[in-house]
């Protein structure tokens, strides 16, 4: 389906904070109409730089005529905003993660159904898509171990911990490979002074074993999947470069076969993921994320923050929430 496809479809856009302004951007590139709620000073700078045709500042002021909806607000309001635009019965698309407790992620699942998805970007991005390709062939024979690293420094998001930020993007890449979320079986959390999590490693799995570390406490940033095999691995070393790294044969060789650099598309994944939302809008397939995957992921992150020691807390998310400054980050 190409771009023109989409030209002057009406979209909704909740947010256009951090993340929402390049939303705004990808939305705008692809042709659509863009009716921006910003109800902050900065979102409406945003929303203005990055080309918006219509910015209000309530929920409630967007039309119905609009066909989609994509909500780009703290993690901690996705299920307040998603309620508000259940009756609209449009299709949304909501960023990572579904919401930040099992409750109200299978509540949302399960009244709006087909309705909605995540914006679980790593399941487009050009590299994953090549893993997955790898092992859906048995190219390099069946799946032994997956590990991830995704780590940096610092946390932007004042409502949630860096946790529930970084961990849904792995655990989102995990499912797009095997078709599904192993059962976590061990966790450690890595706490910040203040009593924060702010880093976990974790093990899900038997055959094939999956190995998860993030972290917010390393002072440069990294992102790697690297997926390996009886006959040799497969890796996303780097998120930016235009190629895989393959390694044929086994770790216990002395001496490594030559690797091979197999190339990938380096178009963005974000654009990718709202291409595909689009293109559901027009009758194609479904992008990944059900709201039922949104689902399976936010279960999944609390069951590994369990194994790791961590005790909710929920009086102190509801406080962080309110001190959000910008509702639409």
């Amino acid at each position: 389906m190409n771009q023109l496809s989409f030209k002057n479809i009406p979209i909704g856009l909740v947010g256009c904070g951090r993340w929402g302004r390049f939303i705004l951007r990808d939305l705008t590139q692809l042709g659509c109409e863009a009716w921006v709620v910003a109800d902050s000073p900065q979102s409406v700078e945003n929303a203005t730089a990055y080309g918006a045709q219509h910015i209000i500042r309530d929920i409630n002021e967007l039309p119905y005529f609009l066909e989609g909806y994509v909500i780009a607000v703290p993690s901690s309001l996705h299920k307040d905003v998603i309620s508000k635009l259940l009756d609209r019965q449009r299709p949304m698309y909501v960023e990572k993660p579904l919401t930040v407790d099992c409750e109200s992620a299978r509540f949302l699942a399960e009244i709006a159904g087909e309705r909605l998805f995540v914006m679980d970007k790593w399941r487009y991005h050009p590299a994953i898509e090549m893993l997955a390709g790898i092992i859906s062939r048995s190219e390099l024979g069946r799946v032994r171990a997956i590990r991830t690293r995704r780590v940096g420094w610092g946390n932007p998001h004042g409502d949630v911990d860096p946790v529930w930020i970084l961990l849904p993007h792995d655990l989102s890449i995990i499912l797009h490979l095997l078709g599904y979320l192993p059962k976590p079986r061990w966790a450690a959390g890595e706490w910040a002074t203040q009593g924060q999590m702010c880093g976990l490693s974790g093990m899900l799995g038997d055959d094939p074993r999956v190995w998860i570390e993030v972290s917010s406490s390393i002072p440069i940033q990294q992102r790697s999947v690297c997926v390996i095999f009886d006959q040799g691995t497969a890796m996303m070393a780097d998120p930016f470069a235009d190629h895989i790294l393959l390694q044929p044969g086994c770790g216990l060789d002395p001496q490594a076969l030559p690797i091979e650099r197999r190339p990938i598309s380096t178009e963005m994944p974000l654009l990718r993921e709202l291409r595909a939302f689009l293109a559901d809008l027009r009758g194609g397939s479904p992008p990944f994320s059900s709201a039922a995957d949104g689902a399976l992921i936010v279960e999944t992150v609390v069951a590994m923050r369990e194994l790791a020691g961590d005790q909710p807390k929920p009086e102190a998310s509801r406080l962080a929430a309110s001190n959000c400054t910008d509702s639409h980050a």
